[in-house]
């Protein structure tokens, strides 16, 4: 008779050739059918997420905070903030739904985007320029403020090995700030990067890389990431270029001059990437060295011979993948598109090769031209959370939510819509997974922000 913990008659068990450990490896890398752990418990999410629906709204009575830019849970998942067009923050608890502060003067202009650094300490950054330190102990006054950034501040990124503070406006820089030498009245800091037409940066979850979004379409990535060296316009090599990539495309495509995206009147007024910078030659050959730029043109389904806008820009949670949402230069189409990041040296190496290719994408409802719709993946990877009209999607890579890795396409393949959810009475700028309940959260246009979660 077999062992009580032998159930699986396709796994040939301890017993066969290499033993319990090679039995235990398999085991351990799933290669044996319901022996993942990972997977059984995925089962069990995927039926919490079948039976979710609109729960509460945690909007307020006075309206004061106006449009929702950005949403953000701590990283225990105790406190949600929400980032209004009208200079507020606010605080609530996502478990109650009951709020818990407001931060009514956070800044003199609209509030972008928060990011949590630990479980206490969040940053704020606003087109007044700045960027503002706080801490959930002690909410009346700012930890302190930081200034560097000529114009309006979109983004921020933090790298928890070296705390260092990373931040990318529209005023195409991209600055690291030191928190570990942080006073009240600031922190040290230096310019990393600057590219023209820059809209979103952001950190793998490994800080190996850097990518960039830009209004002009052509998304840049930094390889081989070392945040401590600042790097001058013609100073970092090329490591890669897209076919459809060259200095006269760049070139060409900045003398149209940007598009408006944010808000009606947001806009970057950043110029093209220098064409010294892209006439260096590939650098492939020898290995990468550090900070090893990458220009490309993501393909987008419908925009081959369109410009398009890249929007919005995230991170898959393991590394594998980024997601972009484009827009045509037109504005009649909106897409969603997950690109996978394909590792090692090209065939040839004097022949360049993309390190990113489409796997997957979805046409998008284009409702609220002219604003940015931010969407995420779930903690796990294997949903996406997209704003769609008054509502918002849940994505996966196919019908049964997999990981992506084990559903990988030859060739592009749509997003398969897991299910819709519509609670706003307006357009959907903003959407965020909780990284430890099964509950989502959305904005709106309006000031509305409401939570979905599971009912039975």
């Amino acid at each position: 008779p077999k062992p009580p913990y032998h159930s699986d008659p396709a796994d040939p068990g301890p017993g066969a050739p290499g033993g319990l450990f090679a039995w235990l490896r398999r085991r351990c890398l799933g290669r044996g059918a319901a022996v993942d752990p990972a997977r059984d418990t995925f089962g069990a999410m995927t039926g919490l997420y079948g039976a979710i629906q609109p729960a509460d709204s945690v909007s307020l009575s006075t309206r004061t905070h106006g449009a929702v830019f950005n949403l953000e849970y701590s990283p225990d998942g105790s406190v949600l903030t929400v980032a209004c067009e009208q200079t507020e923050v606010l605080l609530f608890d996502p478990i109650s739904s009951k709020h818990i502060k407001t931060l009514s003067e956070a800044h003199e202009d609209c509030v972008n985007n928060i990011r949590f650094l630990d479980n206490r300490l969040f940053a704020t950054c606003s087109d007044d320029t700045t960027i503002a330190l706080w801490d959930l102990r002690k909410l009346n006054t700012k930890v302190c403020t930081l200034h560097g950034h000529t114009s309006w501040v979109k983004n921020i990124e933090y790298d928890t090995n070296t705390r260092l503070l990373v931040t990318s406006g529209f005023d195409g820089n991209v600055i690291i700030w030191d928190t570990n030498r942080c006073t009240e009245d600031g922190c040290p800091h230096k310019k990393f990067f600057h590219t023209r037409f820059l809209m979103r940066m952001r950190l793998t979850p490994d800080c190996s890389k850097m990518l960039i979004s830009t209004s002009s379409g052509y998304l840049l990535i930094l390889h081989d990431l070392d945040l401590n060296k600042s790097l001058e316009v013609g100073s970092y090599p090329i490591l890669r270029a897209r076919r459809t990539t060259s200095s006269s495309d760049i070139t060409s495509s900045g003398s149209s001059g940007p598009r408006g995206v944010g808000s009606p009147c947001h806009q970057n007024n950043s110029g093209p990437l220098s064409e010294k910078t892209l006439s260096r030659p590939s650098q492939r050959e020898g290995g990468s060295p550090r900070n090893s730029l990458e220009v490309l043109t993501p393909e987008v389904p419908g925009e081959r011979d369109r410009g398009n806008c890249i929007t919005s820009l995230q991170l898959h949670p393991k590394g594998w993948a980024t997601l972009l949402r484009c827009s045509s230069n037109t504005d009649d189409q909106e897409w969603t598109c997950v690109y996978e990041f394909q590792e090692g040296a090209p065939v040839r190496p004097v022949s360049p090769r993309c390190s990113l290719r489409l796997t997957h994408c979805i046409e998008e409802a284009n409702v609220g031209r002219g604003y940015i719709k931010e969407l995420c993946f779930s903690p796990d990877g294997r949903m996406i959370s997209s704003p769609h009209g008054f509502g918002i999607r849940l994505l996966g890579f196919d019908a049964h939510c997999s990981e992506l890795v084990d559903c990988l396409p030859r060739e592009a393949s749509p997003l398969r819509e897991i299910r819709s959810l519509y609670s706003h009475n307006d357009v959907v700028l903003t959407t965020k997974f909780s990284p430890t309940h099964c509950q989502i959260a959305s904005g709106c246009l309006s000031g509305r922000v409401s939570l979905y979660q599971p009912k039975f």
